[in-house]
């Protein structure tokens, strides 16, 4: 199985954080949004899209690599991120965007992942942020879980 996994962390990297354990377990190659080329999704089996969230979005610029992605045939993937705020229906509905995106362009997505960051994002520096040390220790071990799970999930699913 070859991975890659394609996201963009800023700030305070949070995001690359789960990138590297995710991308250890699943000896996958990762790759900044802004670095990014289609060639590293059409030679991947499994690609992993990935970011903090801005205001209820992942960042513009993987958001802008996977809209310009050519369509797939049932190419296997997985989303993950970051945020200060928990998901709920108000805030970080990051991933649907992504998501709708993904599926229109014939992405299976076989797993979702997210945890607390740290998050001194506009006025909350003034306060000194929220979720200071996050991810911590915990939020790397449930990563590598969510990594062993989607290992799982691609084997199962590969006919």
């Amino acid at each position: 199985m070859k991975s890659v996994i394609i996201y963009a962390s800023y700030h305070h990297n949070n995001t690359r954080k789960i990138a590297e354990v995710i991308g250890e377990k699943l000896n996958a190659k990762f790759i900044p949004a802004n670095q990014a080329a289609h060639t590293d999704i059409t030679e991947a089996d499994l690609i992993g899209f990935g970011s903090g969230i801005y205001y209820s979005r992942f960042h513009k610029s993987l958001l802008n690599f996977i809209k310009n992605l050519p369509v797939q045939e049932n190419k296997k993937s997985f989303l993950f991120s970051t945020a200060g705020m928990k998901k709920n229906i108000l805030f970080n509905r990051g991933h649907k965007s992504a998501k709708k995106i993904l599926k229109n362009k014939g992405f299976k997505i076989i797993g979702e992942f997210d945890c607390p960051g740290y998050d001194t994002n506009s006025f909350l520096k003034a306060v000194g942020g929220i979720n200071k040390g996050r991810p911590d220790r915990r939020d790397l071990e449930n990563a590598e879980n969510f990594a062993e799970e989607i290992k799982t999930a691609f084997s199962k699913n590969i006919l």
